[in-house]
Order: structure tokens, then C-alpha cells, then sequence
């Protein structure tokens, strides 16, 4: 999906262009149709998509040097799991003994160095990595992009599922490290950040076996890599990552000086958090849904199905769902609920959010849920609320000197101040602070003409998953 809306947006800057303004010097015709990191970024520089940075065209051409190195790249052949000896069930704890073990040690000689880039928030770290992964060689077939947060995920699913078949006997990263190699040979992580003592104790092991499987991989993240998981709990065992990221890795940095997020042209005209509840309000988003949905007919309560359940959807056409507050979180739902709903849906109005006390941390929870799962699914979003977004987890007020360095480096890395979000007595835990902050900074970011520009366009459509 983020491969067609960029293809999307070129087609129509290419046209834009074609009539307005001539190629720079150094675009020739070739350039044009090329589907590679440099001209294509040329492409949007020329058409006023993006700004011109010299110190990001500096970073464009690191991806292109990848990309040329990729285009004569053949990952090797990923080895099968070793077989069992005959005496495992006797003597499980001897299995290596008795197995011949074709797992390389070493990434392979001709594999390309992969890229860790980091920066500030509002750098452009995530449209760089949607550039490089959109336009990466016809020839690779097995590649995937990810939030780092979704993939730490995975990666515990498959150890724990590796556990279970296996009884807690021998190693369970390398075999995940293998079928995530099956799976991808060029790996786009955005957002690198450890805050997890369980991710910590697992990275060194498991991207040490993905770049010995041939794997390569691109990163972004707000921190250089000796700054990851400071004052994070037995941080002396994630020193080889450390070590690992910076010698397997060319470490970039994205800070130009420019805050791409907060520039002024990037604001859209049509926002997406709407406050406070009011008449004038109500006709603000009734005619935006409106204008959404005119082509086609609004079905009441069309029933979804999810892993079994029927989850009834108050309001909506194929690509545009509606909800009030109390329907979508006031409900004992879960993440599952929210990610097929924004899997589904290109645009969700959520309507009349409640300002949330302490007494309330069920709702809370559930809707910094559902912001995030709008977020990684490029969900449009629309929101009514009776107070602005930094008002809505509402308590009384609380001293922040009890919050950690590492906590108040996420507050920074977020864009947001610590002593705003520490403000609300309803998040005790670093935790939940930060899933707050996050949320914060996503609905911000949404704000954003570029995110308006490209969201709501990758949902399959509720005909498609309907019985209605």
C-alpha cells in the first residue's frame, strides 16, 4: 500500500511537472521513469512535494549506493534446520552433538553493509525509509518494512511458539532468525528503539543471526546506537549490540537542523482532533463525513467478523467507518478489534472522546490502543472531544521529578515535554506514560499535510469483509 501511494504521488508530481517546470541540470529523461532512491527524490524536490536539503540529498545517496549494490546481490540459500539425533528424546540436552550443523558464522562476503539512520523527530526518517523500500530492485522478492515495535512482537509470538513445540530445550533464536530470513532478505525497520529489558537480552543474538543468513537490513531510529537503552535495566548485556550496530552497520546521521514535522507547509487544512463538543463542531465533521461518503449509501450496523466474533459497525460504507467514543472504546475490545477495523476501514470518526479521570484507566487504555493502531495502518482519522488532545487523560496534578533520564530521553525523542505529560496523575509507570506521549505525537503528526495526503488509501474495504 505505501508502494502505491507513493507510485500515486509521482505520477501526479511527474505530470505536474511536465507542464510547469522544466528538469533541473542534473535530471536527465531517464531519471523520469527510474525507479530509484535519487531521482525519484529529485522527482519530489522538483515538484514541491519536499523541501531541498542538502544534508538529505547526502543521505539519499547512501540508499541509492545500497540500492546499486542490492541489484547484484543474490542472498544465499537459506540452510534447513538441523536434524535431530536419534537419542533426542533420551538425551535432549546432547542433541548438538549429534547434528550436522550448516548454519553459517558469518555474514556472507558479497552481502552489502546495511544502513542505521538516526534523528530527531521530524528528520524525515520515515519517508526516507518508504523511499528506499518503495523503489528497492524488481529483484528482490522477499523483503519486508515494519515498525520495529510490530516486528519485536513477531519475534516473541515465534519464540514462544518455538518454546512450546520444543519444551524450553535449546535455543530458540536462531530458528526464528531463519524463517524471518525465509521470509525477507532485505529488512526495513522503522522506529529502533529499546525501552524492553526482554528486547535487550534477544537483539545482539537475533540480528547476528539475520546478517549470518544473509539478511540485510535498514534501520531507523531517534538514537545514535551508543545511546540506545540508557539507564535501562542490566544495560551492560546490550553493550554487544551496540558494538554489533556500529561495526555491521554505516551509522547516519539525519539532523540537518530542519523540523520537517512542525514546518508550516505540512499543514493540512482538514484536521484531524476537533474540540470542543459544540454545534458548530458537529457540523464541522458531519459535512467532512459527508463529503467522504456522498458516492455511495451508508449502511447502519454492518456486522464484521473478527476471529469468530460479530462486531457490529454503527455506520459506514465500504472505506468509511463512524463511531462515538462510547462504542468503540466504552466496549470491552481489544487490539485485535482495532487493527481489522483500521485494516478494513481507510477512515474512522471516532465522535464525543470523554475527558478520562482516574477512575477510567480501562478507557484510556483502549484508546491510545486504537490511536496506534490507526497509526501503523495509515488509518484517516477524524476525532470530536471535549478538550484538546493533552486534556483528555485528566487527574490531579503530580510532581515529575520521580521520572528516570531514560523516560525523560523518550519524552525528548517524541518531540513532547515531560513536564506536560507528567502533568496527569492517571499514568503512575513509565510505561503508560510513554504510550501516551506516543499517542500525542501520533495524533500531531496526523495534523500533517503529508500524512493527509497518503492515509486512508490502504484498507481492503468493509464490502470485502462484510456479510452485509
Amino acid at each position: 500500500a505505501p508502494r502505491r501511494r507513493l507510485q500515486s504521488s509521482l505520477a501526479h508530481a511527474a505530470e505536474s511537472s511536465s507542464r510547469h517546470v522544466p528538469p533541473p541540470p542534473e535530471t536527465t529523461r531517464a531519471d523520469e521513469f527510474s525507479n530509484e532512491p535519487l531521482p525519484q527524490y529529485r522527482k519530489l524536490v522538483r515538484t514541491g512535494v519536499l523541501r531541498g536539503d542538502d544534508h538529505q540529498t547526502r543521505i539519499i545517496q547512501k540508499l541509492q549506493d545500497l540500492h546499486d549494490k542490492l541489484l547484484n546481490y543474490h542472498p544465499p540459500r537459506i540452510p534447513p534446520p538441523p536434524a535431530p539425533s536419534l537419542f533426542s528424546r533420551i538425551r535432549s540436552s546432547l542433541d548438538e552433538s549429534f547434528r550436522i550443523n550448516t548454519d553459517p558464522i558469518a555474514p556472507p562476503p558479497n552481502a552489502p553493509k546495511g544502513l542505521y539512520l538516526y534523528g530527531d523527530v521530524g528528520t524525515g526518517k520515515t519517508m526516507l525509509m518508504d523511499l528506499f523500500y518503495s523503489t528497492l530492485p524488481a529483484g528482490i522478492k522477499r523483503k519486508r518494512r515494519v515498525h520495529f515495535h510490530a516486528f519485536m512482537i513477531d519475534v516473541h509470538k515465534r519464540i514462544h511458539a518455538i518454546k512450546a513445540r520444543a519444551g524450553n530445550v535449546g535455543d530458540p533464536i536462531l530458528p526464528v532468525a531463519r524463517d524471518l530470513a525465509n521470509e525477507a532478505s532485505v529488512l526495513c525497520f522503522d522506529e529502533f528503539q529499546v525501552t524492553d529489558i526482554a528486547d535487550a537480552m534477544i537483539l545482539r543474538r537475533l540480528l547476528e543471526s539475520l546478517l549470518n543468513f544473509g539478511v540485510v537490513c535498514v534501520m531507523t531510529s531517534n538514537r545514535h546506537p551508543d545511546d540506545l537503552y540508557k539507564n535501562g535495566i542490566q544495560r551492560s548485556s546490550f553493550i554487544p549490540t551496540i558494538e554489533l550496530l556500529k561495526t555491521q552497520f554505516e551509522v547516519t546521521d539525519l539532523d540537518s537542523g530542519t523540523d520537517y514535522r512542525r514546518m508550516a507547509r505540512a499543514a493540512s487544512s482538514i484536521k484531524p482532533y476537533h474540540h470542543p463538543l459544540s454545534p458548530q463542531t458537529s457540523k464541522t465533521i458531519d459535512s467532512i463525513f459527508e463529503s467522504l461518503t456522498q458516492s455511495e449509501r451508508v449502511v447502519q450496523n454492518r456486522k464484521l467478523q473478527i476471529w469468530g466474533r460479530t462486531l457490529l459497525i454503527p455506520a459506514s460504507t465500504s472505506n468509511v467507518a463512524k463511531f462515538t467514543f462510547q462504542e468503540l472504546c466504552g466496549n470491552p475490545l481489544s487490539a485485535a478489534d482495532y487493527l481489522e477495523i483500521t485494516r478494513v476501514f481507510g477512515t474512522v470518526f471516532l465522535l464525543d472522546v470523554w475527558k478520562m479521570g482516574v477512575d477510567r484507566k480501562d478507557l484510556a487504555r483502549r484508546f491510545i490502543t486504537f490511536i496506534d493502531a490507526c497509526y501503523e495502518s495509515k488509518t484517516r482519522l477524524f476525532i470530536t472531544s471535549e478538550v484538546p488532545i493533552y486534556q483528555v487523560f485528566a487527574g490531579e496534578p503530580e510532581k515529575t521529578e520521580g521520572m528516570s533520564d531514560h523516560m525523560r530521553g523518550v519524552m525528548d525523542d517524541l518531540g513532547l515535554s515531560p513536564d506536560l505529560v507528567g502533568k496527569s496523575s492517571m499514568f503512575t509507570g513509565e510505561e503508560e506514560i510513554f504510550a501516551f506521549a506516543r499517542a500525542c505525537s501520533r495524533l500531531v503528526q496526523m495534523e500533517s499535510k503529508e500524512w493527509a495526503e497518503t492515509a486512508g488509501m490502504g484498507a481492503v474495504g468493509a464490502a470485502d469483509e462484510s456479510n452485509n
